[in-house]
């Protein structure tokens, strides 16, 4: 025979000898794992929530509001379930948003006002009133029209200085901050930044103040025009940068007055 052929044939009966070793030698491959036993899906509630975001004061539609699933472990006694209520989607259209709600957020009683309710009183915080006063449509006297609900700002009087002015023959304006770190409510009738506006235009504002700033700013209105100052969120009750606002109140009982003479303003205690 061939020597070439030979050699073929022993290298072939090599290689079928150890493949024929290694598949009978060595332990045996492990037994695969036994599937893992699924758990059961946890027991489900629908509840109404919130189809998209709605900012406060929007009134509810059938479109923003939506049954979804909610696990029974995390339900709460506020949320509206279909079981226990089936028509509560329907009863709930027509009421305002109180305090805003994020898509998926379930819908809450507490959080909405009904029509028969006034919305205003409704948002308006217990113990404090709701007062508005007369601003400049083109935001002369309210930074520009850049004031926006839910902003701070301080209130200024502006007001004619009858005794100086008749000591002097001449037209004496005084400037006073009456009231600081008041919460706007509303510009005009608008109660919620929507669809980004940066500008907000408005004949009123309408202030939370408590019942004593009340009549400070009814009287102030009477006798002086008023102008709204927009305070930094950084500043949100500090008048005085570094103390609260009691400890800078008590420290300075009488604020300063600004008096405006010939066009030259300087600084007058009262």
């Amino acid at each position: 025979m061939n020597p070439a052929r030979l050699a073929v044939l022993g290298i072939a009966l090599a290689a079928g000898s150890g493949a024929a070793f290694l598949m009978s030698g060595g332990d045996p491959p492990p037994p695969p794992p036994p599937p893992k036993a699924e758990l059961p899906p946890p027991p489900m509630t629908e509840v109404l929530v919130a189809a998209a975001d709605m900012p406060m004061g929007q009134v509810l539609r059938a479109a923003d509001l939506r049954w979804q699933p909610w696990p029974d472990g995390a339900m709460t006694a506020g949320y509206i379930s279909r079981k226990d209520n089936a028509k509560a989607l329907d009863e709930t259209v027509g009421a305002s948003v109180r305090s805003g709600f994020l898509a998926g957020e379930p819908i809450r009683a507490q959080k909405l006002v009904r029509p028969e309710s006034g919305f205003m009183a409704a948002i308006l915080p217990s113990g404090m009133r709701a007062v508005a006063i007369v601003t400049d449509s083109r935001g002369t006297n309210s930074a520009g029209g850049f004031i926006l609900p839910n902003d701070r700002v301080d209130v200024i009087r502006t007001f004619r200085d009858d005794a100086n002015s008749r000591a002097n023959n001449s037209e004496v304006q005084l400037s006073q901050t009456i009231l600081t770190d008041i919460r706007v409510l509303a510009i005009g009738q608008l109660i919620q930044e929507k669809n980004g506006t940066n500008v907000v235009t408005g004949e009123t504002a309408t202030l939370a103040v408590t019942p004593a700033q009340a009549e400070t700013l009814t009287l102030a209105q009477k006798v002086g025009s008023l102008s709204l100052s927009l305070r930094s969120l950084a500043d949100a009750g500090r008048p005085v940068e570094g103390q609260p606002i009691d400890a800078a109140m008590a420290q300075t009982p009488e604020p300063g007055l600004t008096v405006v003479r010939f066009g030259v303003a300087r600084q007058q205690t009262p």
